[in-house]
């Protein structure tokens, strides 16, 4: 449009009035024709991995010069317009197809298309295309609807001396059919011979809605559908794909399966390795914003078929999880998130080797270890047997012990946390600050009181406004020292309710249920004096242990819901309680050097618990649950409280009440103690399902050897 315009002015005379008028318009078609192009969101709906085929799988000699080929795909999202990528990427010679079309298949089990439906492919306008050795090539865009999950005939000619080497797919789960001569837009190829691989077709992108995205998923047998139905489009990609489509917030994102069989993450065998390959088949796919990472049983089974000593096999392992951390960078830096896939069960397969399953037990818990990807998905754990975890499911075994069936292709989409997909704003966090061990815990610095610590802990609370702050009584430290009773009544008056830690803080595996009973019992009129009206009936168990047997646990359970109590939980703690003895001794000793690195220290392992637990949460739950913060009534905790609860807020939590935070449903087992039992902390949870429990991520001072 503008060429022309352009044309004009140079054909004709126009005055300068004329001439700056048909410049402003000029102007005004260039920033309309740019923003439209601007505008245009292209998003992968379909898409499949290139190698270079094996002769067993290549179309023969023969049959490729002056060649029409059909082929079938389905998308996953839908879109007004469509543009095709053909791939010559590993062939030798440039690959010149005549003639490319597409049209709506009436099966997925013949050659038969709808002729009101067949398009010609342009590119750059021309007809035909000629591709470059190693390249890839795109056509121009159209318009044609398409609705999620449709198939889709792509028909294209070879010239008459088409290079012998063969770019494609082997794995396609799908018929193609390939005749004679120039029939692209033949309703029906007829007498057509066929085999079930692709050749030069990469992708399908459409034109959709800006929320539109795209999850590719790396892998290999597996993902490529080894062990699903031919033309019934049942892989577990597809699965996954049909999924998203049930959700709201998630029925926008179309899903590229880039699996290879056979292929590996570290070394070429069947096409390039997954590092390799990594750049092409995920970054530069269009409108993708997610990663499954979901590859690397060929390179345990294959290593492992030799006897080797075991630092070779260490060695190995670190190679993979190089490799992951490698993948993860590379994919952060193109702004995709990635998720990390446990590596199926393989028991009685081909790969089964003692040495192959400790790999296997090791590579699994690292990725199950949060911190190293944005998000997990157990996909072992979805398909093992309960009995044999490493052994698949029988019905979800495809037969060889090491690719799954449709039912396990199933499974293994429906254990994906949706939630990992959101595109929603992320919601502010939620936390309930509690303390334990009032009116006193741990050594004070001298010149120091009890009730100067709680005022200097309330004042903190009161400038950064927060919520009432329950704080758990220990009798027995009254008893000792009967002032401190002040501490009791100086919380209260702030507002802040109490609760009951038991009398002296035993620990119920060293208890009788009789003897604990008491200890509970004894509290109560401590705290009754100076709650009165008010709800104490919240009860924390000392050291958080909740029974040795099931017997003990029930019967302390039952006691405390025939009190009508709750229990005050635990879901996230740094371990505040170790900071606060050697700070009074450091205090004691004017040691500023060691004083400032317990507060500096104090924070770091606040901040850090913070990243730990949430990713715990969105691991299990796929979302961040409130939280309830265990601290304690010490002397660092009084002097940090200020920037402790600053970095809090920082990052990004609001702060509840105890009550507000147990009313979320993770915490019912402890508010409605008739519940059966099940976990209430994000560490049982993690141990129920047999997860590894991260550890702390950074490296505490030597508490014990600190200014003595």
């Amino acid at each position: 449009m503008i060429s022309s315009v352009v044309s004009a002015i140079i054909r004709t005379r126009l005055n300068p009035r004329k001439l700056v008028s048909l410049a402003v318009t000029i102007s005004f078609i260039f920033l309309a024709v740019m923003s439209s192009q601007a505008q245009t969101h292209w998003v992968g709906t379909w898409a499949t991995s290139q190698q270079l085929v094996e002769p067993q799988n290549s179309i023969p000699a023969a049959d490729l010069p002056d060649m029409t080929l059909r082929q079938i795909v389905r998308v996953s999202i839908g879109g007004s317009q469509i543009r095709v990528r053909l791939s010559n990427r590993y062939g030798t010679a440039p690959l010149h197809l005549t003639s490319v079309h597409i049209a709506k298949p009436l099966s997925t089990k013949a050659s038969t298309i709808d002729p009101t439906t067949d398009k010609a492919l342009t590119f750059s306008g021309q007809p035909d295309v000629t591709i470059p050795a190693g390249a890839d090539y795109l056509s121009d865009s159209f318009a044609y609807p398409l609705a999620p999950f449709a198939d889709v005939a792509i028909t294209l000619h070879t010239d008459a001396s088409p290079p012998p080497d063969q770019n494609g797919h082997p794995g396609s789960r799908t018929t193609s059919y390939f005749v004679k001569g120039n029939q692209v837009s033949a309703t029906e190829l007829a007498i057509a011979k066929t085999n079930e691989h692709w050749y030069y077709i990469a992708g399908i992108d459409v034109v959709a809605p800006a929320p539109a995205r795209s999850v590719a998923v790396l892998g290999d047998s597996i993902t490529d559908g080894r062990g699903s139905t031919t033309n019934e489009n049942n892989r577990w990609t597809d699965f996954l794909a049909h999924r998203l489509q049930t959700s709201p917030d998630t029925k926008a994102i179309g899903v590229l399966n880039h699996g290879i069989g056979g292929n590996r993450v570290l070394l070429d065998h069947i096409g390039p390795n997954a590092m390799a390959r990594f750049d092409h088949d995920i970054v530069t796919q269009a409108g993708v914003r997610y990663l499954i990472v979901f590859e690397g049983i060929n390179d345990i089974g294959t290593i492992s078929r030799g006897e080797m000593p075991q630092s070779e096999h260490d060695a190995f392992v670190q190679r993979i999880i190089t490799a992951y951390e490698q993948m993860i960078a590379r994919a952060h830096t193109s702004g995709i998130k990635v998720m990390g896939a446990t590596i199926l069960p393989f028991g009685g397969c081909f790969y089964d080797k003692p040495a192959a399953q400790a790999d296997w037990k090791k590579i699994n818990e690292w990725i199950l270890t949060p911190g190293h990807f944005d998000g997990v998905v157990d996909l072992a754990k979805a398909t093992a047997d309960p009995a044999k975890p490493d052994h698949l499911l029988p019905a979800f075994d495809s037969g060889d012990h090491l690719h799954p069936s449709p039912a396990g292709f199933d499974a293994m989409a429906n254990a994906v946390p949706l939630a990992f997909f959101s595109e929603k704003p992320p919601q502010p966090g939620k936390i309930a600050f509690t303390f334990d061990d009032l009116p006193a815990h741990s050594a004070l610095p001298s010149n120091t009181s009890r009730t100067e610590i709680a005022q200097k802990l309330i004042a903190a609370f009161r400038a950064e406004h927060m919520p009432p702050i329950y704080g758990m009584v220990n009798g027995a430290l009254i008893e000792k020292v009967p002032g401190d009773a002040e501490v009791l009544k100086i919380w209260h008056d702030a507002g802040n309710p109490l609760g009951n830690h038991t009398w002296s803080h035993p620990h119920l595996n060293q208890s009788s249920v009789e003897d604990f009973e008491k200890e509970i019992t004894r509290n109560e009129p401590v705290i009754s004096s100076v709650m009165k009206k008010g709800d104490w009936h919240w009860f924390r168990y000392p050291f958080l242990d909740e029974g040795d047997t099931p017997e003990k646990r029930d019967a302390i359970r039952a006691f405390l819901a025939s009190h009508k109590y709750k229990v005050a939980s635990v879901t996230m703690s740094f371990g505040d309680y170790m900071w606060n003895e050697p700070y009074a001794r450091c205090v004691a000793k004017n040691d500023q050097q060691a004083i400032a690195t317990l507060k500096s220290s104090y924070l770091a392992a606040a901040d850090e618990s913070i990243t730990r637990y949430r990713s715990m949460s969105q691991q299990l739950y796929g979302r961040d649950i409130p939280y309830v913060l265990l601290m304690h009534i010490g002397a660092l905790d009084a002097e940090m409280m200020p920037e402790l609860l600053k970095l809090y807020r920082d990052r990004g939590f609001t702060f509840v009440t105890l009550p507000e935070a147990e009313s979320d449903e993770f915490y019912h087992v402890d508010t409605d103690l008739h519940q059966p039992i099940r976990p209430e902390s994000l560490e049982q949870a993690f141990k129920d399902r047999g997860l590894p429990i991260p550890p702390r991520g950074i490296t505490l001072p030597q508490f014990d050897t600190m200014c003595r």
